[in-house]
């Protein structure tokens, strides 16, 4: 993975000190407010509900054991005891005081991390297949690539104030598990007939109050320009994007009002003049950058392991992880692991910082020291010998880490919502935790297949509900808590933005219209049809009707995210 150069060191440690000299200023009164609020948010401070929230960048989500072990020492020292990580492949603390912001910052140093540009009107942190390198679909690696963009937009000052923020993330393999459409610059990296390696670049992509997908740009970019051809965009968009209303400032409502076609010839025209420019990558420059991503030195076996072949034939606990839980490698012999973090009764996305160190230590004994985290906010050991599946399996199950559940109904994507952050509309934690203890049967589960509920407890969508098969968005009516259902969302090769079933319900009727949906797709569905594809055949007509067809009677439930 990559590690800090002197420059690296320098930038950081800079901006630690610029930092901490603005937090004095702010606890002594010499800044207001106003003026703090756009120095901390490039610095990824929130102020919530109840504290200050610290988002950390994770770069392309991959960490090292040691990285790991200073999120475990955050959340013991500064926060909680836990942390939450998100679909934008970071993580965030809660309940942080300003003053030890700093530190706290120093700290992250000391182990090659920060939180520069999780927020604010830039280029964020810049996201990636979790699989990237080992992936057995993957046609290119696209970490050089992240790293290369991550390095030429941290501190460019020509896109420091942009007219909102903007998320780029990279894909490599046959399936795109970037979700690329739903960014506002998607790369997929590709060979050409030629066997040249270049980029599809789509722009204008995204979700939030208008969701859009992106549309190509340029079906082939030449990987020598790809910095270039970013510039380009982001001056048309940093030129014309709207400044005056921030729900219509992000590039995609630019791209959708001029048109595409006319948005190209404008990155066009901006692209001749800077092609051939310093931002020119050389194959020297793509080398160093690509040396960090060298693949180890794996053990060579003849196939798959006998004795995790045998042990899933008797134990159907065991089994069913592998099922559900472990992922095709390159390298034969090895595999990728998932650990869940969506335990029923735990919110989604959490993990205590003895887990933390847990999968530090699981890491650096079974799979070369790194871990991944995933936009559907579990984590991965991407490199485990398949000789060593059944020992994984027995301790992350002792931490509360082996839900058998990934890809399934309670895989539950859920932003903190209102339990935390300002911005939202209503609280998200409360209502997965209702339905996935409805359905906390892992048959049931396995029974109806893969399919992703998405939960957001406000529009600007830091669930991804649009996204989901079935889709929550949390809204105000009349200053209480109502939650919008949409249906056919999907990401990946076939992204599709989901299409609102109709009038909102309580928080108590939501586990009640999650079960009536799955009894339409039981009830309709063809042999062996995942949810999605059946939402597709039938159309949201046969769904909507069932929910709506006899009032829910309201049973109790129990029970501050920004933008990600």
């Amino acid at each position: 993975m990559y590690r800090y150069d002197q420059y690296d060191h320098q930038i950081v440690k800079e901006r630690i000190a610029q930092y901490a000299d603005q937090v004095r200023r702010r606890l002594s009164d010499e800044l207001a407010e106003d003026e703090f609020r756009p120095l901390r948010l490039q610095n990824g401070l929130y102020l919530q509900r109840h504290a200050y929230m610290l988002r950390v960048a994770v770069p392309y989500g991959l960490l090292s054991s040691a990285q790991m072990r200073m999120f475990a020492n955050i959340a013991r020292k500064y926060d909680r005891g836990y942390g939450h990580f998100t679909t934008r492949q970071n993580i965030q603390y809660n309940w942080i005081n300003l003053e030890e912001t700093p530190q706290i910052l120093a700290d992250l140093a000391s182990v090659e991390m920060h939180a520069i540009q999780t927020s604010g009107n830039c280029i964020r942190n810049i996201t990636s297949d979790e699989f990237c390198g080992v992936a057995a679909d993957e046609l290119i690696d696209p970490r050089p690539y992240a790293e290369i963009m991550r390095q030429w937009s941290t501190f460019h000052p020509e896109f420091a104030y942009l007219p909102r923020k903007f998320k780029l993330a990279y894909n490599g393999a046959v399936e795109d598990r970037a979700a690329t459409a739903v960014h506002d610059i998607g790369f997929t990296i590709l060979k050409n007939e030629a066997g040249e390696i270049g980029l599809r670049v789509m722009v204008g992509g995204g979700m939030g109050r208008t969701p859009i997908l992106g549309s190509v740009i340029c079906d082939f970019l030449p990987w020598q320009h790809m910095l270039t051809y970013t510039e380009a965009i982001m001056r048309v968009y940093n030129q014309y994007g709207r400044r005056d209303n921030i729900y219509k400032a992000r590039i995609k409502i630019l791209v959708k009002a001029i048109g595409i076609e006319e948005f190209r010839r404008q990155v066009e025209v901006e692209w001749v003049d800077i092609k051939d420019g310093p931002s020119t990558l050389t194959d020297e420059e793509f080398a160093r950058v690509a040396s960090f991503f060298a693949g180890p030195d794996y053990e060579r076996f003849d196939g798959d392991d006998a004795g995790a072949a045998a042990l899933k034939a008797n134990d159907k606990a065991f089994a069913n992880w592998t099922r559900r839980n472990v992922k095709p490698h390159k390298v034969p012999g090895y595999a990728i692991v998932l650990l869940s973090l969506k335990k029923t009764g735990v919110p989604p996305g959490d993990a205590t910082a003895t887990q933390m160190d847990f999968v530090a230590d699981l890491a650096e004994r079974f799979s070369l020291g790194e871990i991944r985290i995933t936009h559907e906010q579990n984590l991965v050991l991407a490199d485990v010998r398949q000789a060593d599946l059944e020992a994984v399996y027995r301790e992350a199950k002792a931490h509360g880490l082996a839900t058998p559940n990934i890809g399934l109904l309670t895989d539950i994507i859920c932003c903190p919502g209102g339990d935390f952050c300002s911005l939202a509309n209503a609280k998200s934690i409360p209502i997965a935790a209702a339905i996935a203890e409805k359905f906390d049967n892992l048959d049931f589960q396995h029974d109806i297949g893969e399919i992703e509920l998405n939960i957001s407890g406000c529009i600007n969508a830091c669930g991804h509900h649009h996204v989901g098969n079935i889709g929550i968005l949390g809204v105000d009516k009349d200053g209480a808590e109502w939650y919008q259902v949409s249906l056919g969302g999907a990401q990946g090769n076939h992204s599709a933005i989901g299409k609102i079933i109709g009038p909102s319900f309580s928080a108590h009727q939501m586990p009640t219209v999650i079960e009536r949906l799955l009894q339409v797709y039981v009830r309709d569905r063809f042999e062996d049809e995942p949810f999605i594809e059946t939402v597709q055949r039938l159309g949201i007509a046969p769904f909507k009707e069932h929910v709506y067809a006899t009032p829910i009677k309201n049973k109790h439930v129990a029970g501050e995210d920004a933008h990600a």
